[in-house]
């Protein structure tokens, strides 16, 4: 505890034990790094500074303060779990386990993490960090990407924890993986627990943690058509439930083996708009990879023809002119394709 006091950054959320604030927090940094985060999180923490003010406005405006930052159900369900909150609950962050863990999106992670530092309940925290300190600490074998083997971390951690202060515990032990027991060459001459470690008293630090072979991840091909029409663009709204619900982008859809980019555009313009267009002209290729695969997208600009939106899929659909286009949030390889979009619009 004493190195964690020297040594813990000077991050917003260390500055507070808001219950509320503390929660957004370890939403956020869920499989995403602090120098990611710290931007985002003042910035939703400045829109929506309490649970009224987030539950009080609709997903989009949610959506469009967590724009960039992926993992996109984790913001509707701070967004559904707010509303909760604030409709049953007085509007306060329940204190006790199994009220919070009810909540959507609350996990046994984030139950522990937000109980410990904000109320000071004796739940020990594992999250990749303080896995791979704990497989170092006791020479685990359990690999760390399989699930199925959580509990053995959980067990470790839960041992570990010191009761009196389990806030500043679990703090201590995400730090001490992010800050010094590091994947790659870790910085065991600066760690506080090194006469412990059983890797390093065994030389086997680059062992540990133990992974499972990953399966490779698939690529997709994917074409989509900005459609021009009197000077504004076409944008459709993803379904409110799968892979980014309920974000904004350009109709289009996969491409198949065999299939021509240019072809396949404009099908599937007139399969989930009923629009025809003409004058399709290639604008760039994005290239983004998303938790689950990887996407490679064509992305062209095209003229309406003739037909009235009609459509088959999406949720919503916007005529937009280019310099609103910010207004709505979009998915991440939509933002990608932009700068080179609008170049040409100009």
């Amino acid at each position: 505890h004493a190195w964690y006091r020297r040594s813990r950054r000077d991050l917003p959320w260390r500055r507070t034990r808001d219950p509320y604030a503390v929660w957004i927090s370890e939403v956020m940094l869920q499989q995403t790094q602090v120098k990611t985060v710290v931007p985002y999180y003042e910035r939703f923490m400045s829109q929506f500074p309490d649970l009224a003010a987030l539950a009080g406005v609709e997903e989009q405006a949610i959506l469009k303060a967590w724009e960039g930052l992926g993992y996109y159900t984790r913001a509707r369900n701070l967004h559904r779990a707010a509303k909760i909150v604030v409709q049953t609950m007085g509007g306060r962050l329940p204190a006790e386990r199994v009220a919070f863990r009810a909540l959507p999106g609350v996990g046994d992670y984030i139950a522990a993490a937000v109980l410990s530092i904000a109320f000071d309940q004796p739940f020990a925290v594992v999250d990749g960090n303080v896995k791979r300190v704990l497989a170092r600490l006791f020479l685990l074998n359990a690999p760390v990407n399989n699930t199925s083997f959580h509990h053995q971390f959980q067990a470790s951690a839960d041992r570990l924890l010191e009761k009196r202060h389990p806030g500043h515990h679990n703090q201590a032990m995400m730090e001490l993986g992010a800050l010094v027991c590091t994947p790659r060459s870790p910085h065991c001459r600066h760690c506080p627990v090194v006469l412990c470690c059983g890797a390093k008293k065994a030389d086997v630090i680059g062992q540990y943690p133990k992974r499972e072979p990953r399966k490779a991840t698939p690529l997709k091909r994917w074409a989509a058509g900005v459609v021009l029409k009197k000077g504004r663009l076409l944008l459709i709204q993803r379904p409110a439930r799968g892979l980014l619900a309920g974000l904004w982008e350009f109709p289009g859809g996969e491409i198949f083996p065999g299939e021509d980019p240019e072809k396949a555009c404009r099908q599937r313009i007139l399969r989930h708009t009923g629009l025809l267009v003409a004058d399709i002209g290639h604008v760039t290729l994005v290239r983004h990879a998303y938790t689950h695969f990887k996407l490679s997208m064509d992305l062209f600009l095209c003229h309406w023809k003739s037909g009235r939106v009609k459509l088959s899929g999406p949720a919503a659909f916007h005529w937009v002119r280019p310099d609103r286009l910010d207004r709505f949030p979009l998915h991440k390889a939509v933002h990608k394709a932009l700068p080179k979009l609008l170049e040409l619009l100009d």
